[in-house]
């Protein structure tokens, strides 16, 4: 796996990631597609949207339809018809989200399935495997995601059992060529403890670094403030990774501290939920206001959703609860995340990032409805 900046503008980069299964241009988002698919999209609607690349998940695949018999019918990329690269988390992130149903020790998590009841169990060295049989492009290391709050105590354990769950997701990471494992940052908002551990990361070596244990309620000012820090304690040769980020808003501060990789459920999700993106902000297509707006959601957008139907037809598709308003959605508002993340790109490589940045943000205060 190899990555090149190519221009950069301020700590802001634009480049490329080269891997075995094609190449991705960043700064860049990646759809969530946790147990092999993005909801609401075919893999040839996921990318019509421009993406390049996509997110699945360890811990969902591993429970079903197993990792074993994803490998046995080729691979997750031949599974869910998805050619290009594909990075799948590791379960870390189930090891905080899914406290009330896992037991953590040393060596790893018991999990207690959230489908049956029944006892599975992760460690680094089976995290990896499991990555390994699914032909994940991108493998990432196991860690436990710190929950916030967390006292700086707590967070230094986490951090640190995380470093040692690194060490040995390493030693089982198989090397080829064209594929990488990323290691994750912890340490909560605590400047010195995501130091230590990138200092960690950086001795075990990794061709990628990610910072987890964001956005999960520290709020942005703490999380910019936080990934500031620690973007400058990673190799500039190296793609950074910012985990389950964002919004719009926390992608273009990110962008701007020199991240190059983002995911998140939220575009999507909010396409379920009758909200779209907009350069104005978000819309509420559930809202009477859109009842009978001739007008389509976007003007320019080519996605189905604004090219072939008007407000007034999402807004009765949600209404109606017909299945086809999430699904047009969804489409919409990964389109919009792509054309944002395209146009951040030119920009930095333009030299033109601090205009654009503020074209956006004042752009995305005119038009917000109520949710």
């Amino acid at each position: 796996m190899k990555f090149t900046v190519t221009g950069t503008d301020g700590a802001a980069r634009a480049g490329w990631l080269d891997t075995a299964h094609g190449q991705v241009a960043t700064p860049v988002f990646m759809p969530v597609g946790t147990a092999g698919a993005v909801k609401a999209m075919t893999a040839d609607a996921v990318r019509a949207t421009g993406a390049g690349i996509i997110l699945g998940n360890t811990y969902h695949l591993m429970l079903r339809p197993g990792a074993a018999r994803v490998a046995a019918l080729g691979g997750l990329h031949r599974f869910m018809d998805w050619p290009g690269p594909i990075l799948t988390d590791s379960g870390g992130f189930q090891v905080m989200s899914l406290a009330k149903l896992r037991r953590l020790d040393a060596h790893g998590v018991t999990f207690q399935s959230h489908i049956d009841g029944s006892s599975h169990r992760l460690t680094p060295e089976s995290s990896t495997e499991i990555q390994w049989a699914l032909d994940a492009t991108i493998t990432m290391a196991f860690d436990e995601c710190t929950p916030f709050p967390a006292t700086e105590a707590e967070a230094a354990a986490s951090m640190r059992l995380s470093m040692a769950w690194a060490a040995r997701s390493r030693a089982a990471f198989v090397p080829r060529a064209g594929y990488g494992q990323f290691g994750i940052v912890q340490g909560s908002v605590f400047p010195a403890l995501r130091a230590e551990s990138a200092a960690a990361l950086l001795d075990i070596g990794f061709e990628g670094y990610a910072i987890g244990g964001l956005a999960v309620g520290e709020g942005q000012e703490a999380m910019l403030t936080t990934l500031r820090h620690t973007a400058n304690l990673l190799p500039a040769n190296a793609p950074r990774y910012l985990m389950g980020v964002g919004t719009p808003s926390d992608i273009l501060g990110a962008v701007e501290l020199g991240v190059d990789m983002f995911d998140c459920v939220m575009p999507t999700r909010a396409g379920r939920t009758g909200r779209a993106y907009v350069p104005a902000g978000h819309l509420n297509l559930r809202n009477a206001a859109h009842a009978q707006d001739p007008a389509p959601l976007q003007a320019g957008c080519a996605c189905p959703a604004c090219a072939r139907h008007s407000r007034a037809y999402l807004h009765h598709l949600f209404k109606a609860d017909e299945m086809l308003g999430p699904m047009l959605l969804t489409w919409h508002n990964l389109t919009y995340y792509q054309s944002l993340m395209q146009g951040l790109r030119e920009a930095i490589i333009t030299g033109n990032l601090t205009t654009h940045a503020a074209n956006l943000r004042s752009a995305w205060r005119t038009n917000n409805d109520p949710d």
